[in-house]
């Protein structure tokens, strides 16, 4: 029956109400309980945090930091600068990274340090150190005695070394950022005087600005002198150039004139006097073929033709004997026509009409043979011409070949030239940039000097401390619930081991120190006396006493049918109170009427007989040993009847796990079993002692104790499962020395534990040292 409620245990601890959905959502129950448990750790952790905070505002040295504002404008230097043909937004990006950098240089640093004499004052020079400072020191000093390096020398003077140390501190102190995306710089100094951190950050900016200056005009200075000397060289190389280009040209006969070579010239002037001699030529030729044709005519011909040959030439001449001519010829009809052809008068007129024809003809012969002559010049003139023309053609040709290298050397004449102009015109703007006192930044906000320390913060410091606290708390706790491996409530023992939870008993007042005192040996008595066994008794009504009553219920419901019970009261480790338990629970079995026997079986540590104070010459081991009957070593306590078997210490007892289960042990409880209802006995631990494990036989079932939050599951569970004689029979668990007050804080809200405080009118203890509860 015991082994079927056991597997119902387990089978209800397995699938407990919920569990279903337990694992889909955040317990926030169990998040809850778990701050409520660690809220005094969290509490103090954070007190603690606190106290320091208010330590550290109340030891550390105050800075103070003055700030200045420097705006970077390009436009103040528009006038004197050309335009960058970089992107905008990349060049402002370069810029302000770059002035910040220049800011934080240590040459920067070097000037305000040597402007400001920084190095000769001694609050800049010795600040007030803080108290992890000097440690710090101090532990380089002690860790610098013991090293065997020495620095090494590096020639500077001492005043140099003092420049360079000043110079460091001062960059220790200096803070520089860019405001947001704007062209404003942030330069902030902090010191522990007010008066120097205003100074510093004042000389910061003016010395940055006339560094710009001097850069500026160092730049300038020094473009100007590499200027000069390269224009010095491209003049002499133009020049060179050019002397070249007119020497090749005198050389090769390339005389130019307007732009052009004077061969090309001449070939283009006699081409051009050979196209006009060409046509002269057809033109003198076409008037002497002309007058030729006239002439072949006969002289009559040409007294006809002579009128186009008028028209064409306008020669007076033959005009005049033409009009000479039409005129005796006019006259002749007429003298024809009055008088006849013989009329002497009409003879004379073709006698004169023949002598006029003889003259026009005459006078063509001569145009004709002047018409000659000029095409004959005409034809000379051009043959000459087109042997000018061939003779230029050849030179010309030649002089094309030379022309070639002519032009590369006029290119590189002409190179050099536009080079040494625009060098020129550089060396002139950077001329005239040194005269330009401009610098592309102002100062928009002066430094002052600071009236309240910037730090320590002090709420600052108080809200960081408190938080960390806080997180340290909150860790703290975590690590705390992460090492909780003990039990706390009885759903731990349901759940993981399967086996009745019998109860809770709270920590007792007014137990003395009796496990302590000297054990006492044969024959002896220890003097501690306690109403240990009495506890259960005098406080009938308190948890303590419900709690053995549960355990008497279990083993009555359990162990029903057997006439006698032998139960063990046995615990994982020492300590944990199963002698109390032991006691108290045969006292309650004994007040309440039941024949009861106390058996104080821990042979190595009997705590039992040490806490009850027994005197006796005879124990356990000998009325198992000896022949003579057990009940000479039985004790009676008067008030409830309780019979005893104490158990004196002996030194040379090895074997008490072969006691235990000896034949005699067996015999006893045999006999014992026909006079008592219930036989209870205080056995050893069960960790590494097996005087319990030994006894497993003989014992009907077994009451284990373990203590509230000291004794681990996993190594209650471990045991239950390697002792296979002791498991079967463990009739339930006592969790023992159980804080009440916390109790509640390691359960759920719908669990007995957490409503506790709802019955404490009905658990009133009238232990020692306790006032009675109402």
């Amino acid at each position: 029956m015991h082994q079927g409620n056991r597997l119902l245990n387990v089978r209800l601890a397995a699938n407990p109400e919920g569990a279903d959905n337990a694992d889909n959502f955040i317990d926030i129950e169990r998040l809850m309980a778990i701050a409520r448990r660690q809220a005094r750790t969290v509490i103090l952790t954070a007190s603690v945090g606190l106290l320091l905070g208010l330590v550290y505002i109340i030891v550390a040295t105050p800075s103070y930091t003055a700030a200045t504002s420097i705006l970077l404008d390009d436009n103040l230097g528009k006038f004197a600068d050309e335009v960058s043909p970089a992107p905008a937004n990349m060049q402002t990006d370069t810029t302000i990274l770059s002035q910040i950098a220049i800011l934080k240089s240590s040459e920067l640093a070097d000037k305000v340090v040597a402007r400001e004499k920084l190095e000769e004052d001694d609050i800049f020079m010795n600040p007030p150190r803080s108290i992890l400072s000097k440690v710090i020191s101090t532990m380089r000093g002690v860790v610098g005695l013991f090293s065997s390096s020495k620095p090494a020398s590096t020639g500077e003077s001492a005043a140099d070394l003092k420049r360079d140390y000043a110079s460091a501190l001062l960059q220790s102190g200096l803070d520089v950022q860019r405001q947001g995306r704007s062209f404003v710089i942030d330069l902030a100094f902090t010191s522990n005087d007010a008066e120097l951190a205003g100074r510093i950050a004042k000389a910061y900016a003016d010395v940055y600005l006339s560094d710009q200056l001097d850069a500026n005009f160092d730049a300038t200075q020094r473009a100007t002198v590499w200027l000069q000397g390269r224009l010095n060289e491209l003049k002499e190389s133009s020049q060179a150039a050019a002397l070249e280009v007119e020497r090749y040209r005198a050389a090769n006969g390339l005389t130019a004139a307007k732009g052009a070579l004077v061969s090309e010239q001449q070939l283009s002037d006699i081409n051009s006097q050979l196209i006009l001699a060409q046509a002269d030529t057809a033109r003198a030729r076409a008037l002497y073929n002309q007058y030729q044709s006239i002439l072949a005519s006969g002289p009559e011909g040409a007294v006809n033709n002579a009128a186009v040959v008028s028209d064409q030439n306008g020669t007076s001449v033959i005009g005049t004997l033409r009009a000479r001519y039409l005129t005796i010829t006019k006259r002749e009809q007429e003298i024809v026509s009055r008088f006849g052809q013989d009329h002497p008068q009409a003879v004379s007129l073709r006698t004169e009409e023949q002598d006029v024809a003889r003259q026009i003809f005459q006078e063509l012969k001569q145009i004709t043979e002047s018409y000659r002559n000029q095409y004959e010049a005409a034809q000379s003139r051009e043959t000459s011409l087109r042997e000018g023309l061939n003779n230029a053609t050849g030179k010309t040709s030649s002089a094309n070949e030379a022309l070639v290298h002519l032009r590369d050397l006029e290119q590189n004449a002409q190179a050099l030239s536009n080079l040494y102009q625009t060098y020129l015109g550089r060396y002139q703007e950077a001329s005239q940039q040194q005269s330009f006192p401009i610098a592309k930044a102002r100062v928009i906000s002066v430094a002052s000097t600071p009236t309240d320390p910037s730090s320590p913060k002090k709420k600052l410091a108080l809200a960081a401390s408190l938080l960390l606290g806080l997180f340290a708390g909150a860790g703290l706790g975590a690590w705390r619930e992460y090492r909780e491996r003990f039990f706390r409530v009885g759903e731990d023992v349901r759940s993981l081991l399967g086996v009745k939870f019998l109860g809770y008993v709270p920590t007792l007042e007014g137990i003395s120190e009796a496990r302590k005192a000297p054990v006492p040996l044969e024959g002896q008595a220890s003097p501690a006396r306690t109403n240990i066994i009495r506890m259960a008794v005098d406080n009938p009504s308190s948890l303590f006493a419900e709690t053995l009553r549960n355990v008497n219920i279990a083993a009555d419901v359990v162990l029903q049918g057997k006439q006698s019970k032998v139960i063990g009261v046995v615990s994982v480790l020492p300590d944990e109170g199963k002698t109390t338990i032991a006691a108290n629970f045969a006292g309650l079995l004994a007040a309440k009427g039941s024949k009861t026997l106390l058996i104080d079986g821990d042979l190595r540590n009997p705590g039992l007989s040490r806490a009850l104070s027994l005197s006796t010459q005879r124990g356990l081991v000998k009325a198992i040993m000896d022949d003579q009957p057990w009940q000479n070593s039985v004790k009676v306590e008067n008030k409830t009847k309780l019979a005893i078997i104490p158990t004196v210490l002996h030194r040379n007892l090895r074997h008490t796990s072969e006691i235990l289960s000896s034949p005699g042990m067996k015999k006893l409880l045999d006999e014992a079993r026909n006079v008592f209802d219930y036989i209870v006995i205080d056995l050893p631990p069960l960790g590494p002692v097996v005087d319990a494990k030994a006894f497993a036989p003989l014992a009907d079932g077994f009451v284990m104790v373990a203590e509230w939050g000291v004794t681990p599951r996993a190594l209650v569970k471990s045991i239950l499962q390697s002792e296979t004689e002791i498991a079967p029979k463990v009739l339930g668990l006592v969790l023992n020395k159980v804080d009440m007050k916390r109790l509640a804080k390691y359960s759920s809200y719908g669990s007995s534990e957490h409503f506790m405080e709802r019955y404490s009118n009905y658990y009133i203890d009238h232990s020692p040292k306790a006032p009675p509860k109402a």
